[in-house]
């Protein structure tokens, strides 16, 4: 796990640092272009979406309220954390946690530009989540849990820190099917948000085992890799082989709840 956490790491701080395109680039890729509206982005720097690299819009999924208390695994630039933290108002909190120096420092610099006081970065890894027991009412993701090498500690880690009756609401990348030899060795890919991602009953499985209930997962884009903008991510393929491909990757709402 160590290697696909370091290689991770190092992209994303790479990206940020530099600016470059990922695979879930809101400016320039399907995955999550067009999901975060202008109009929810008031009193927010709209250069915001473009160092977002999620593959969805989780806050405008789970139904976040007035007073919560939220946790974003893998809080990247902080767009989705400061979205939360105006959805839960000035009595909620909202924590985001990286890994990655560069990505908490630009975090905490769009924290203060946006003047919001109730969230918080956290440094850590979402595999051991820096915060007590039965913290969180919401545990949000972007494209990150698919990133991990131990997902199932994610999971159990993101149950262990949600309250009872506490909502598990990401966004991820999931398969429909399983993916061709060479891509699922690839490591780099898993930077890519591509190779690391679990079949649909895998994710429900790992949910089931760590004790979430009323687990479902909705697709909300699915990924063409016969398109241009999609050529970096898995290259050295051939037109076929990504026509396979199709209808077997998708970015989804992945959802369940911690039993009361």
């Amino acid at each position: 796990m160590q290697d696909i956490r370091e290689t991770v790491r190092k992209n994303y701080a790479e990206k940020i640092t530099n600016k470059v395109n990922s695979c879930c680039d809101n400016s320039q890729h399907s995955i999550s272009k067009d999901l975060y509206l202008v109009d929810n982005l008031e009193n927010l720097d709209l250069a915001l979406i473009a160092t977002s690299f999620g593959c969805g819009n989780p806050t405008a999924l789970a139904h976040l309220n007035q007073g919560e208390v939220v946790l974003d695994l893998g809080s990247g630039a902080g767009l989705d954390v400061l979205l939360a933290a105006k959805l839960v108002g000035p009595k909620g909190k909202v924590y985001g946690l990286d890994m990655t120096d560069e990505m908490l420092l630009v975090a905490k610099e769009n924290q203060k530009k946006a003047n919001i006081a109730n969230a918080e970065f956290l440094k850590g890894h979402i595999e051991d989540i820096p915060l007590p027991d039965n913290t969180v009412d919401v545990v949000i993701s972007n494209c990150v849990i698919n990133l991990s090498g131990n997902k199932n500690e994610v999971i159990k880690e993101a149950f262990r820190v949600l309250k009872h009756g506490g909502r598990f609401a990401v966004s991820d990348i999931v398969l429909k099917k399983p993916l061709p030899e060479k891509i699922a060795k690839d490591i780099l890919a898993w930077a890519g948000c591509i190779a690391g991602a679990l079949l649909e009953e895998e994710y429900k499985n790992i949910l089931t085992a760590a004790g979430f209930v009323e687990i479902d997962i909705e697709v909300t884009r699915e990924l063409d890799f016969t398109k241009q903008n999609f050529k970096n991510l898995i290259d050295g393929l051939s037109l076929t082989e990504r026509t396979e491909l199709k209808s077997s990757i998708v970015s989804a709402f992945v959802s369940g709840i911690k039993p009361c």
